[in-house]
């Protein structure tokens, strides 16, 4: 892979609702805090609706906008294709991309099956171009130095992780049927909106999955058809009906490659919690903790601390130490969500100049594909699958 000669990479992003915002923020943000190998440069974005789009661009600093993707792609003065599109134009887009030799991040989940993840993964490796998924999650300082620290072997053999994402916003029945909430658009439920984060957290904490066996539920099956409005909010368009196609939520257990067992639990079902993403890991030496509604905040226990003072205790991941955050502020004075991002896309950034693919990349985008499509093989089957 050749890297950029360039002192600056020209970003052309698809889409510029909820996650195209968090992107051009971030963006904004990199030169700001960070030191890239390569200055992104706001370029150009698309989208279908010329007024939406073109007040978007405005407002979150792009120069120019196009009404179709294909035009983007098309044009000599962008090196970067960013995809923030639904899940089902992933794979159509990042292949055009990469035959156009443009370097191309996209939005989790890659594609919408197996088959269509391994052709985009060809195609970024024939293209020979840098290529990285949005698993913003992994580049949270506390998750950063919860890996650290297994990987120091401080909390010796791993046992056990146990992962829930718990949202709320679509328990009211009477929550618009949204692309989310359709197969042939988003792929899958709860399970590949929010599930897929919790499987890369638990390959980039524990390893690699061998097998696993799931259930699934779709507790409201119908509901009134609409559009997303912005962020998780979305209207309804009249009294018109559809049917809900993808999993409320998914529960699944696994066994690891390196011995762990697993238990997983992602729904959007469980009122009170608006984006309650945790997980915990039990090692023969210690346990880790962290909960993205606390993402500052992780909590570790260590088995040979000195009896009586023997428990969890709680560590404030912003000295300067810890991954990312000596870029912001002194210690104590927190970092945010729209963060991650930052230092997920600094990383991308200083791939393209380099000439890597940063991880998580399309090879990690197929591996997690196929661990979606095998919880969804187990629950229509009621039987353990191996990978």
């Amino acid at each position: 892979m050749v890297g950029l000669t360039s002192k600056e990479v020209r970003i052309g992003m698809v889409g510029y609702q909820f996650m195209g915002k968090m992107h051009s923020h971030a963006y904004r943000d990199i030169p700001f805090f960070f030191d890239p190998k390569v200055k992104p440069v706001l370029q150009a974005i698309s989208g279908r609706n010329e007024s939406a789009v073109k007040e978007a661009a405005e407002k979150m600093g792009w120069a120019s906008y196009e009404t179709d993707w294909r035009r983007l792609i098309e044009r000599d003065d962008i090196d970067v294709i960013d995809i923030v599109t639904p899940n089902h134009t992933h794979a159509e887009i990042a292949i055009a991309a990469a035959e156009a030799g443009k370097h191309i991040i996209t939005e989790k989940p890659l594609a919408l099956t197996v088959e269509e993840a391994e052709r985009m993964y060809e195609a970024v490796k024939k293209a020979n171009v840098t290529h990285m998924i949005c698993h913003n999650y992994r580049f949270v300082p506390a998750v950063q130095y919860a890996r650290k620290l297994i990987e120091e072997g401080r909390l010796g053999r791993i046992f056990h992780v146990r992962a829930n994402y718990l949202q709320d916003f679509i328990i009211d029945p009477s929550f618009p049927l949204v692309w989310r909430l359709k197969k042939e658009v988003s792929g899958s439920g709860a399970l590949g909106d929010i599930g897929a984060h919790s499987i890369d957290l638990a390959r980039f904490l524990v390893g690699d999955f061998k097998e696993l066996v799931s259930t699934m539920e779709t507790f409201v099956k119908e509901r009134p058809i609409g559009e997303m409005s912005g962020g998780l909010s979305a209207k309804a368009e009249g009294d018109e009906m559809g049917e809900v196609t993808v999993d409320d939520a998914t529960c699944f257990l696994a066994r690891f490659e390196n011995g762990a067992l697993g238990v997983f639990e992602a729904t959007r079902f469980a009122g009170g919690n608006r984006n309650k993403n945790k997980f915990e890991i039990n090692g023969e030496k210690g346990s880790i903790r962290w909960d993205m509604e606390n993402m500052n905040n992780l909590e570790v226990y260590f088995a040979d601390d000195e009896p009586g003072l023997q428990g969890f205790r709680l560590i404030n991941v912003t000295e300067e130490v810890h991954p990312y955050v000596g870029a912001y502020w002194p210690a104590g004075h927190i970092i945010g969500y729209e963060h991650s991002f930052i230092h997920l896309l600094y990383e991308f950034l200083n791939g393209i100049v380099e000439g890597t693919s940063p991880k998580p990349n399309f090879e990690d985008g197929v591996i997690n594909q196929k661990i979606l499509a095998a919880v969804e093989k187990s629950a229509e089957t009621k039987q353990w699958i191996t990978l």
